[in-house]
């Protein structure tokens, strides 16, 4: 009996670790599963609610320089820089910007210095990074007026929503619907953040940091009193419709009235380049005997100097808040 007793026990230990091991494995197996299919709904989500989603990590792959762009994207430059290619609508990674950049710069030091003289490549390659952040800068300035001219139209749309009993979630997911870029994109980014259950406060306030103007902040601050005390949203909107019309035209007229000085602000140094390439063309070597000394060389700093001071002093002059 007492071998029989023990092979049934031998024979009951095997079943019970074959059942435990079968059990491990597909417990495992169905763990895995799960893994791998919570991973590819949150590349999803990270490419649907991303607040670039052309630039985003998860579309960057597909880009060129995705290996460089996923390091500068690590470090703080990286961070700032893609912030700023946000707010300027561009399809641009913080990968190719750089690269580009970067290409331009060797470009523009190499013509320089064979055009003009050796000197005048350094000068070049810091012209050149400055004009391709001054090119963000004018990108983004010209993505707010653009907004800024459809606030009426948002304005007046969300009013509408709202007088016909549409919450304020539902009455911007609307108008993003219904409006054109950048309005649109931007009001798409807004409802997206409130459908992963951001407040308005919160959604609204990261559209005034992208687009900052005041007329947005007024709109801003407008809805989220209103959500927030329950006030009479759509006479506060209708009013600020009125308001914003108003603003809209007087920018308009500001802006034509200093064209004409905006011109002179840019004439001012190509009006120097222009003279530097006469001075080269009519006396060959001229360029390279200034810039040999370090007198000329200071001279030629200088002037670049002054150039620069005069353009930013006329910039400043001509710069109206509305």
């Amino acid at each position: 009996m007492l071998p029989y007793a023990a092979g049934a026990v031998r024979d009951n230990l095997t079943t019970l670790v074959l059942g435990a091991a079968l059990l491990t494995l597909a417990l495992a197996l169905i763990g895995g599963r799960l893994y791998l299919s919570g991973r590819a709904q949150q590349r999803d989500l990270i490419a649907r609610f991303d607040d670039r989603r052309p630039g985003s990590p998860a579309a960057a792959e597909g880009r060129r320089f995705a290996a460089l762009d996923r390091r500068l994207r690590s470090s703080g430059y990286g961070r700032k820089l893609d912030l700023r290619l946000a707010a300027t609508g561009l399809d641009l990674t913080v990968g190719e910007f750089t690269v580009y950049v970067a290409t331009a710069v060797v470009g523009l030091w190499l013509i320089a210095g064979s055009v003009l003289a050796a000197f005048f490549g350094p000068i070049a390659g810091l012209l050149g990074i400055w004009a391709a952040f001054a090119f963000l800068n004018w990108q983004r300035q010209k993505r707010i007026d653009r907004f800024i001219n459809q606030l009426p139209e948002l304005a007046r749309l969300l009013a509408n929503g709202t007088q016909a009993g549409l919450a304020l979630r539902t009455a911007i997911t609307m108008a993003a619907e219904e409006m054109d870029a950048p309005a649109g994109e931007e009001l798409a980014k807004v409802a997206d953040k409130l459908a992963l259950g951001h407040s308005v406060d919160d959604a609204l306030g990261e559209l005034a940091e992208r687009l900052p103007s005041r007329e947005l902040v007024v709109l801003v601050t407008t809805l989220v009193l209103s959500s927030r005390a329950g006030g009479q949203v759509v006479d506060s909107l209708r009013n600020l419709t009125t308001t914003l019309e108003q603003r809209k035209e007087t920018r308009r007229e500001v802006r034509t009235q200093l064209s004409q000085v905006n011109m002179t602000a840019y004439s001012v140094p190509l009006i120097g380049f222009g003279v530097l390439l006469m001075m080269d063309r009519t006396g060959p070597g001229t360029l390279d005997r200034l810039t040999g000394t370090f007198l000329g060389q200071a001279a030629v700093v200088t002037a670049f100097a002054l150039y620069a001071l005069g353009f930013f002093v006329i910039r400043r002059m001509s710069r109206i808040d509305v």
